[in-house]
């Protein structure tokens, strides 16, 4: 709001306040106006001190109420004040600073006047105190003659709040910098602390006598890195005094703990200090509060999680027994630096990182310094992981402080030393906004504050004058992305210094360290991995540097991956194919999706990256803007026969129409892979209905396209233009109903008819002859995918013509069809060859597939008692029937044949229902209240699950599979591609055993009748 300026003599007033920074300079002028502020009004040294705080508004408000309650309480304390004010800079520059920063602090002083003095208190002897300093000023608060009696936690706050003042002051003034302040917070807390056990053990001296107790400080205030406003981390461990039994001992400890917890964190007319939290200890807030030394030691050894060692990191004696307290920190010690060498310590890491955005609410994640992404936790999870991994062989690693571990990384070579200065800077400005934004009102928060007055004064705190929330917000949005872009470098740039050729005197790391790291990432073969890293990035060519650039960020890509040592692995192949393109790495460099999903197509699977390095420059595919866009039949299929037209001969025709085959394959998988095939603006594996619907259909339009080919090659090789008979083909099964899977085979008919006047057994020799050599073309040895054709389906199976004539197929399904083959005819739709031809078989076989008058009862037991003999006899032997996706409890059969019989019994009456496609006939189900919408759903999710499932296993392993793969990363890398994180693989077991069960109880009741 603009503010009008007022007229007369007072208009100068007004503009000097303006020009301070006052924001309501009208108040300001009243505030000014208050008698108590006579003896300093006109001092012009006191209002250029206002106009330097973080809100002047605000520190002007805090003086005149300060002031006044000094007046109140003792009017020669108050011109004390006063006269200090005008004759004590750094003390005037102390008070305003903290009264325009905090007003919680503020509101302290207005209850305790007299507290002002404590911002001078070490300016002649100790500018920076640390915890005997402290002890001694709370010793003085609790137990000294300072004012009336009270009780002791009143005096613990309000000793803690003067101490709070200085540390304030030092803080907003510029004379300690974020990490000393940390530090002081940190030592107070010590204090504190200390202070609190005192107490206790003076309330109940007879449990002290019972007990040693030792306070262990962990998290930030283990570090010595505290907030103005965090909880305080503990672990508390004790031991028997003097012969006492241990059972006793530790109820006493016990006792004694809680009341000192109670002491820092009970509200009290002072209000509260800080929670005192004990969740850290084993087992967490469901395990005891107080244990024995060994208690712990068998805990950790035993029982204890990856994110307990990194925790223990921290750990610090801070209060109690010192004895016991070294003990204990010395004991665990090893046990930290062992943590790397943990089974499941990738796993363990990996899920703490998500655990950390996952908790994120969402409205929030854009607003956290702390949490979110680019956050401070980012920076200490990096460095914390890399002294877990370096550490353990490395001493001068071991610091619990994050900046002086991050400079000890950089001297060490684990981290490059611009990294760790860039790093260094980007922490430092967090926690200084963290800091701020705690010290307004002393509340635990990590969120940026999103209005403009709460901005503005957090800016000028940290001294931005011109457009200090542009700027203020500027800075947090470039520091937060160089926080994210140096957490991917910390943990992989070193790696490539580790193999190239450094500058001399640089220090890298060595190939033992460099090893370590690589495993820790999850890399099974950190040697082998080495070997490519240096393949790659070694050497001062242009290539070289280019891969340096990349390699850093494709490291961590792969790291996330399901089998990382493939992913490089692979890319080394492509690399070395393509190495000489130019378009190869500049595409990486310049495109980053390019790269992102060249990684995780690499280190998916087998399927893709045999793809890709059959043919390498499909990579191109991954940069442009529709490069993994389905080209649809038509596109495919004009391709195809205008380079079957180039051929020399049929065998050269159907290979480049295979290599067609292959890149499009190669583009459907990797587009499946990285999730491009959800609804516009959704990711895959949220819309999982619609990607299995895009590949069913992608798969099925090539494959069409490529038996088109096929066959235009074969008739052309011994024919010419023209066949002596029409010819189609029918697509079958989920050919037909453009449902095919990667590993499926192309189910399908042959028919032909001869042309008029043509002879009979001429056009049915050549329609055998032509069938023939598509098959033979279509799986010639070749370094392309073959296709095979099974033709299986066909009147009299594998003992009846490959071909029939039209007339041929309507004699025999007039007088020999059974009921088995009428059901396969619902899936039947032509793929190539003469569209007449295909469209009037369709009206021959319509009849058949969708009766007349339904199916009779006779017709409809044959089915189910088929079924039921499928299930008995079909099923491999020992295959888990609740989690083989074809033939098992639930899975596709289940739900195909469930949905093929209502086809079959009411088809005639619901125009709906006559589709291939299972999904569209489930809808059209329901439609007609055939289904209702809960059974719908449930049958719906079972197909898509298991056709993903079979999707997901052919991509993994390059081989068709009905079944989980048995391997550990096999199976883990199908649980990604299903959306599983992971550690996840039992959650992907247990889904999909629940959908299918589910599943199978609607096809109880749908198809067997109940």
């Amino acid at each position: 709001m603009t503010l009008p300026a007022p007229q007369g003599r007072r208009s100068s007033t007004f503009t000097r306040l303006l020009r301070h920074g006052f924001t309501d300079p009208s108040a300001a002028g009243r505030l000014l106006e208050t008698p108590a502020l006579a003896p300093v009004r006109e001092d012009s040294a006191l209002l250029d001190a206002l106009g330097a705080t973080a809100d002047p508004d605000l520190a002007l408000r805090g003086l005149v109420r300060l002031v006044e309650a000094q007046e109140a309480r003792d009017a020669d304390e108050a011109q004390a004040l006063l006269s200090t004010l005008t004759t004590a800079k750094p003390l005037r520059d102390r008070l305003l600073g903290v009264l325009g920063a905090s007003e919680a602090l503020g509101d302290h002083l207005v209850r305790h006047p007299g507290d002002w003095h404590s911002l001078v208190r070490y300016e002649a002897v100790d500018l920076h105190p640390t915890t005997p300093e402290f002890e001694a000023a709370l010793a003085e608060g609790i137990w000294g003659e300072r004012g009336a009696p009270r009780p002791r936690a009143d005096a613990l706050r309000a000793a803690y709040r003067r101490c709070l003042l200085g540390i304030a002051a030092r803080d907003v003034c510029g004379t300690t910098d974020i990490a000393q302040t940390a530090a002081e917070l940190a030592d107070l807390a010590t204090a504190t602390v200390r202070a609190a056990l005192e107490i206790a053990v003076e309330e109940e001296p007879g449990d002290a006598a019972a007990c040693r107790l030792a306070v262990i400080g962990m998290g930030k205030c283990g570090g010595r890195e505290l907030n103005y406003v965090s909880d305080v981390d503990v672990i508390f461990v004790a031991e028997a005094r003097d012969g006492a039994p241990e059972d006793r001992a530790l109820r006493a400890a016990t006792r004694l703990a809680s009341r000192l917890m109670r002491l820092c964190s009970d509200v009290t007319a002072e209000g509260t200090i800080w929670p005192v939290d004990a969740n850290l200890r084993p087992e967490g807030r469901n395990g005891p509060l107080v244990r024995t030394l060994s208690s712990h030691l068998a805990y950790y050894e035993r029982w204890a999680k990856t994110w307990e060692f990194q925790a223990l990191l921290k750990a610090r004696p801070l209060a109690g027994d010192a004895d016991l307290a070294r003990a204990y920190t010395d004991a665990v010690a090893p046990l930290v630096w062992q943590a790397a060498e943990r089974e499941n310590f990738v796993a363990d890491v990996r899920q703490m990182r998500r655990r950390v955005v996952e908790n994120i609410p969402a409205a929030q994640i854009d607003r956290e310094l702390k949490l979110g992404p680019g956050g401070l936790r980012d920076v200490e999870f990096a460095v914390q992981l890399l002294q877990l991994v370096h550490g353990r062989s490395d001493a001068t690693l071991r610091s619990p402080t994050t900046l002086e571990a991050l400079a000890a990384l950089a001297a060490g070579g684990y981290v490059g030393r611009e990294d760790a200065r860039a790093l260094d800077e980007a922490y430092r400005f967090l926690r200084s906004l963290e800091h701020r934004i705690q010290l307004h009102k002393l509340r635990r928060t990590h969120l940026m504050p999103e209005e403009d007055p709460d901005l503005r004064r957090l800016a000028r705190s940290l001294g931005y004058r011109t457009e200090p929330v542009e700027t203020l917000r500027k800075e947090w949005k470039w520091h937060a992305r160089e926080v994210r872009r140096l957490h991917e470098k910390l943990f992989y740039r070193p790696l490539l210094d580790a193999v190239a050729h450094l500058e001399p005197g640089e220090t890298r790391l060595s190939a033992k360290a460099a090893g370590h790291r690589l495993e820790a990432l999850g890399y099974a073969d950190p040697i082998a991995a080495l070997r490519h890293l240096e393949a790659l990035a070694s050497g001062v060519t242009r290539k070289a540097a280019i891969q340096r650039t990349l390699l850093p960020v494709l490291l961590g890509w792969f790291a996330d991956s399901a089998d990382p040592d493939a992913g490089l692995l692979n890319f080394r192949k492509v690399s070395d194919a393509l190495g000489k393109t130019p378009w190869y790495l500049r595409l990486l460099r310049d495109e980053g999706a390019a790269a992102e999903n060249l990684a995780r197509v690499l280190s998916a699977g087998r399927l893709a990256p045999d793809l890709l390095l059959r043919a390498p420059e499909a990579v191109a595919l991954l940069g442009a803007a529709d490069g993994l866009r389905p080209r649809g039949r038509a596109a495919l299929e004009q391709e195809v026969l205008a380079a079957v037209g180039r051929a020399e001969n049929a065998e050269q025709a159907v290979a480049v129409a295979r290599g067609v085959r292959r890149r499009e394959l190669f583009r459907t998988a990797a587009a499946d892979l990285i999730g491009a095939y959800g609804t516009e603006g959704t990711p895959a594996v949220d819309d999982p209905g619609t990607a299995v619907d895009t590949v069913g259909r992608a798969l099925s339009d090539l494959n069409a396209a490529t038996l088109a080919g096929a066959l235009r090659a074969a008739v052309r090789e011994q024919w010419g233009d023209t066949l002596p008979t029409r010819f189609a083909v029918i697509g079958m099964g989920r050919f037909g109903g453009q449902e095919l899977g990667y590993g499926s085979d192309a189910d399908v008919l042959f028919v032909h008819e001869p042309w008029e006047g043509a002879d009979e057994q001429e056009a049915a020799k050549a329609a055998h002859a032509v069938a023939n050599e598509m098959r033979r073309l279509l799986q010639l040895p070749s370094a392309d995918p073959p296709l095979p054709i099974d033709a299986d389906l066909r009147p009299e199976g594998k003992s009846g013509p490959l071909v029939r004539s039209l007339a041929s197929y309507a004699a025999y399904y007039r007088r020999w069809s059974k009921v088995w083959e009428s059901q396969a005819l619902l899936r039947a739709e032509p793929v190539a060859g003469d569209p007449d031809l295909g469209r009037r078989f369709l009206d021959l076989v319509d009849p058949l597939r969708y009766p007349a008058e339904g199916l009779g009862e006779d017709a409809v037991r044959e089915i189910r008692r088929l079924k039921a003999r499928m299930e008995t006899e079909r099923l491999p032997r020992g295959a888990d029937p609740t989690t083989h996706t074809k033939l098992g409890r639930g899975g596709l059969s289940d739900v195909e044949w469930t949905v093929q019989l209502l086809q079959m019994r009411h088809a005639h009456t619901v125009p709906g229902l006559r589709t291939t496609r299972t999904r569209e006939a489930l809808a059209a189900a329901h439609a007609a209240g055939l289904l209702g919408a809960e059974e719908t759903r449930i049958l719906d999710e079972a197909w898509i699950t298991a056709t993903r499932v079979r999707n997901g296993v052919m991509l993994v392993r390059g081989r068709p599979g009905d079944t989980f793969p048995s391997d550990p990363r096999e199976l883990a890398a199908v649980g990604r591609y299903l959306g599983y994180e992971e550690g996840h693989v039992g959650e992907m077991l247990d889904d999909y055993r629940r959908v299918t069960r589910r599943a199978r109880g609607v096809v109880e009741e749908a198809f067997y009748g109940g």
